[in-house]
């Protein structure tokens, strides 16, 4: 993630040093075009009093002129004036506009997984804290079986899996208790890992979009000021205010991949923290369950032959 955020960090210095480009050929033309040659002015100087100007005489030059401002008119009459976001999304070329399309469905996903997630893992942590404090509080793995049901997830799976186990290995229960504790302890294991599983579902789409989306917003600017320079060569003009509309929209996709990116990282950092609490929540309870299949393994004979005829049924 740092060496993604210091990749945007340059690619915004890079455009930023583009802008400032374009400011200066502006400034540039700008200054050529106020400064008459001493020549030109010397002519006009020494010219002949009575020599008619040419718009009294309306020559053609005359209407050369005319026709030139009125085209500047037109120019900047067609200048958008908005450079709101909407407008200039709406104003926007096509790749850019499927870009921030793509950004924006990227953040609502974002969101979306946010609440769907804190949703879930607040009720597992509470489910799984709550049957953690049953199974401590009883002396057998029976007693538990009988308290904690099937909505209570993963920790009532986990009870599952050790009468599971318990109950296929009856005929060695009273041989090989070490076997039995290592054969629950296996499927424990396994079970806690499912689990975690289970709950990082969907998680990994924030750490796709947190480290895609700002260059995808940067592969829309790149484009856009693409677009401003064509803009540039076919208007043979420098004038800012007829490439800063492109410039601005091309910037715009960078800071939409921005406002999809952090919120998708910041979000993936602390599910990440949340699910690792979980999956300790569920070791402590396959613990637990360990020690009481360990508890009933080592009592006398004639209560694990009890109990194992129970788990049997």
């Amino acid at each position: 993630m740092l060496n993604t955020g210091k990749a945007v960090i340059g690619r915004l210095i890079v455009l930023i040093a583009v802008g400032a480009g374009i400011a200066g050929l502006t400034s540039a033309a700008q200054a050529e075009d106020g400064a008459q040659p001493p020549s030109v002015a010397a002519q006009a100087t020494a010219a002949e009093p009575a020599a008619a100007s040419p718009a009294a005489t309306g020559s053609p030059v005359a209407g050369e002129v005319a026709g030139d401002e009125t085209l500047d008119t037109a120019a900047e009459a067609t200048l958008p004036r908005d450079l709101s976001p909407w407008s200039m999304f709406l104003n926007a070329d096509v790749v850019v506009k499927a870009v921030l399309i793509g950004l924006a469905f990227a953040s609502v996903l974002t969101w979306t997984v946010w609440l769907a997630k804190s949703l879930e893992l607040a009720t597992a942590r509470r489910k799984a804290g709550i049957a953690l404090r049953t199974i401590g509080s009883v002396p057998g793995l029976s007693e538990t079986a009988a308290q904690i049901t099937a909505s209570d997830g993963a920790v009532h799976a986990l009870l599952q899996g050790a009468e599971t186990e318990m109950r296929l290995s009856a005929d060695v229960a009273a041989t090989d208790k070490d076997g039995i504790k290592e054969r629950v302890a296996s499927r424990l294991e396994r079970i806690e890992a499912a689990a975690g599983r289970k709950m990082s579902a969907g998680t990994g789409v924030l750490a796709t979009i947190g480290a895609t989306a700002p260059f995808v917003g940067l592969f829309g600017t790149v484009w856009g000021i693409m677009n401003s320079f064509i803009g540039i060569s076919q208007s043979q003009t420098t004038n800012l205010a007829v490439v800063a509309p492109g410039i601005a929209e091309a910037l715009l996709a960078t800071a939409i991949g921005l406002v999809a990116a952090i919120p998708a990282v910041v979000i993936y950092n602390v599910f990440a923290r949340s699910i690792a609490g979980y999956r300790a929540l569920i070791g402590d309870a396959a613990a637990e369950v360990l020690r009481l299949v360990s508890r009933d393994l080592d009592r006398p004979a004639t209560e694990t032959v009890s109990f194992l005829r129970k788990a049997a049924e």
